[in-house]
């Protein structure tokens, strides 16, 4: 027999200390490479098989890949800062995912758990209010912050293998834990999905910090309403000319783009569901007294099926395209990422529900929640549904301090031990062997 409280209690600080070592370097989508290097370490520290690189991410699956200068810069940045070069240089290039492989050499399922390496392009708040740099654990890194969540969810992942790999003898089947680049702008999660990363996966779990679950010890089972998602970077190329001797011979990028946001944002809500389209930036031009000859602004469509998304993207490009033909220029439209909308399975929901009810850190439960946004998980969850397998979207309560995705944000980091638990329990559930007499 065996305590799985304890095991968890012995390593509250050592969470703790992976949370914020992970806070104090975050990395960019694709650029996560001491991240993941830290991961790979950690992994086979512990005894686990692992692999990372080209082979756990398709290059051609790959969306929203910086340009090859900042690969470089943030390749070079990381070994600066501590990551071993024998591990990151098979990552060149963005090719930053890591799976860590647990088998039991028994029979039995395979369940996998996905958790995220990136970090947002957020500059930190330098603010005493804030608990990060109060506590001397901000990013070091100008610029980019781990605003979400994801560093908390990296110290959750390794607190989970460090203690299920002492449990081999108790378990069966395989387990694999999957750490995932490029969350942020749905980018990285199908090109792990087209690596064969979730092929034989039975069970699929996942979740999240905070996203309106506000109570330390409340979780919630399963999440619904992810919304289909489509990104896209839009660029209109005209030709320059002076403002005021010769405007006629320009042909000018920025009315057009102009011309095409307006209309977007103007492009009739759908009957059956939720719909949303947005342009998030735009920039144009090189100076006040010439026509603009170029302009670049970024996109994105939901909907709350994929019908509705396909409806919203359709017509986007047809706007994209008239406003292009309108004022005589050319464009380029790029997919920078994308993500499905899915559901929780209302069996797996029904086993974490019962896994719940015996840890007394859980206080309050809800079997399903509105998620009414896009996480590219959906597609890791649809490929195993669509195989036969069961996934479900965990949320763990914390108060948040600033709001997602902004530079105050914090969680409580009393949240750490009870995630951890949470996800061995149910794995448990899943792969434990009896004990004799039971």
């Amino acid at each position: 027999m065996f305590n799985i409280s304890l095991f968890v209690a012995e390593i509250e600080e050592q969470l703790k200390l992976w949370r914020r070592e992970f806070h104090k370097f975050p990395e960019a989508s694709w650029t996560e490479y001491r991240t993941a290097c830290e991961v790979v370490k950690n992994l086979e520290t512990m005894g686990y098989e692992v692999l990372w690189g080209p082979s756990v991410v398709s290059a051609e699956a790959r969306m929203g890949l910086p340009p090859q200068e900042i690969l470089e810069q943030s390749w070079q940045r990381a070994l600066k800062q501590g990551a071993d070069p024998k591990i990151i240089n098979t990552m060149q290039g963005g090719f930053t995912g890591v799976l860590g492989l647990f088998k039991t050499c028994r029979p039995g399922p395979t369940v996998a758990l996905r958790f995220e390496l990136d970090a947002l392009e957020i500059a930190e708040s330098d603010a005493e209010s804030h608990y990060p740099f109060r506590e001397k654990f901000s990013s070091l890194n100008p610029g980019i912050m781990h605003a979400c969540g994801h560093d908390g969810h990296l110290a959750i992942g390794l607190g989970v293998a460090k203690i299920l790999i002492k449990l081999k003898e108790h378990l069966a089947g395989t387990i694999k834990l999957i750490f995932q680049p490029a969350e942020e702008g749905v980018r990285g999660a199908q090109s792990m999905v087209e690596a064969g990363v979730l092929d034989d996966v039975d069970y699929f779990i996942s979740g999240h910090i905070g996203l309106g679950v506000n109570n330390i010890g409340e979780i919630v089972c399963g999440s619904e309403g992810f919304l289909d998602t489509s990104k896209y970077d839009v660029e209109y190329i005209g030709s320059s000319a002076h403002a005021g001797h010769n405007p006629e011979n320009g042909k000018n990028a920025l009315l057009a783009a102009a011309t095409a946001i307006i209309n977007l944002h103007a492009i009739s809500r759908h009957g059956q569901g939720s719909s949303r389209v947005n342009v998030g930036t735009l920039n144009s031009g090189n100076g006040r007294n010439l026509i603009p000859s170029w302009a670049k602004y970024t996109l994105e469509t939901r909907g709350e099926t994929e019908e509705i998304n396909k409806y919203m993207v359709e017509k986007a490009k047809r706007i994209i395209q008239g406003a292009a033909e309108m004022y005589d220029v050319s464009f380029n439209i790029r997919k920078m990422g994308s993500a499905h909308g899915a559901v929780s399975n209302d069996q797996l929901i029904s086993l974490v529900a019962k896994t719940l009810d015996d840890i007394s850190d859980v206080k309050k439960v809800h079997l399903k929640k509105q998620f009414t946004a896009s996480e590219d998980v959906t597609n890791m969850m649809r490929l195993v549904q669509d195989k036969g397998g069961l996934a479900t979207y965990l949320l763990f309560g914390s108060e948040i301090t600033g709001g997602h995705h902004q530079g105050n944000f914090d969680f409580d980091e009393k949240v750490l031990p009870i995630a951890t638990r949470v996800l061995l329990e149910t794995i448990l559930r899943i792969v434990r062997l009896p004990e004799r007499g039971e």
